[in-house]
């Protein structure tokens, strides 16, 4: 996946968007609502990456919203967290009368960089940084009542049960699946709010901070989301399966991976997307955690 040279919201495996339609810019009004002069910004550009629904207006990215407490409290949790050393993060961008969202949009800073995937140990490195200056901030309620396929799959890959009235969510039928659930085992970890999508969200550029963007707050071990890093940069951008056994410091990092594992593959499965090209790509990288030292 390409990557444009500044920010972007990348979503490559991220979140259910809600209210805009993506072929959609944001117009005038919205524009307006975020205190750009629409004469000055110049017309919205869509930006490679995020599913096509990302656009730059000068110095500012829009995007369609989560749901809206989502939204806001990510925009509100961002512009209090304290600096920190070895990332940064784009600041939330207020509408005129104070608010977060305007017209199903959000809204945030324009900051240097590209991502690089390949990189995976200097991402894990940003990610362990943003997630040391989240580790004392609460659960949000929301995280336990989304329903879409990465929350489904992601309380598959960790055995929790789905939300209060919510149907009951099975393990798609798949041997890679079953070869990897049958070799989970309990992990006694402490959970944080992290973010489990980093790879193709921490952006470089020359002389800067590495910043994490386009936040996918999940409720895990802080070694999840690197774990998820490290699985996806094996699978999908050609890092050698040597780099499943470094542990970049996590307790437990053999059951981390194969969870990632699980994750990432039951939400191909629930996407529609798997198929033998798929089981073909996932095979080699599977076997590989498996034959990790226990």
């Amino acid at each position: 996946m390409k990557h444009a040279a500044h920010q972007q919201f990348s979503g490559t495996r991220g979140r259910q968007t809600e209210g805009v339609i993506g072929d959609e810019a944001p117009g005038d009004e919205t524009l307006r609502a975020f205190g750009l002069d629409p004469g000055e910004a110049g017309l919205p550009v869509r930006l490679e990456g995020g599913r096509g629904l990302t656009w730059a207006a000068g110095a500012v990215i829009l995007r369609p919203h989560d749901e809206p407490d989502e939204a806001i409290w990510k925009a509100e949790t961002l512009e209090r967290l304290p600096p920190g050393d070895g990332f940064t993060v784009p600041a939330p961008r207020r509408t005129v009368d104070g608010g977060w969202l305007a017209d199903g949009w959000e809204a945030q800073a324009r900051v240097a960089g590209a991502a690089a995937p390949s990189r995976v140990a200097d991402v894990v490195a940003a990610g362990t940084a943003f997630h040391r200056a989240l580790a004392n901030v609460e659960r949000p309620a929301f995280i336990a009542r989304k329903t879409n396929r990465w929350s489904i799959a992601d309380r598959l890959a960790w055995g929790d049960p789905e939300p209060p009235g919510a149907p009951a969510a099975a393990l798609p039928d798949d041997p890679q699946l079953a070869a990897l659930v049958g070799a989970l085992e309990p992990l006694d970890l402490p959970s944080q709010v992290i973010h489990g999508d980093l790879l193709g969200n921490v952006l470089f550029a020359p002389g800067l901070p590495p910043a994490v963007i386009d936040w996918a707050p999940y409720w895990r071990p802080v070694g999840f989301g690197a774990a998820v890093a490290v699985a996806d940069a094996v699978v999908w951008h050609g890092v050698g399966l040597q780099e499943l056994a470094h542990d970049h410091g996590h307790t437990g990092w053999r059951q981390l991976l194969l969870r990632a594992l699980v994750y990432r593959i039951a939400t191909q499965h629930f996407a529609g997307r798997w198929d033998s090209r798929f089981a073909a790509r996932h095979a080699p990288v599977v076997a590989a955690a498996l034959a990790l030292p226990r």
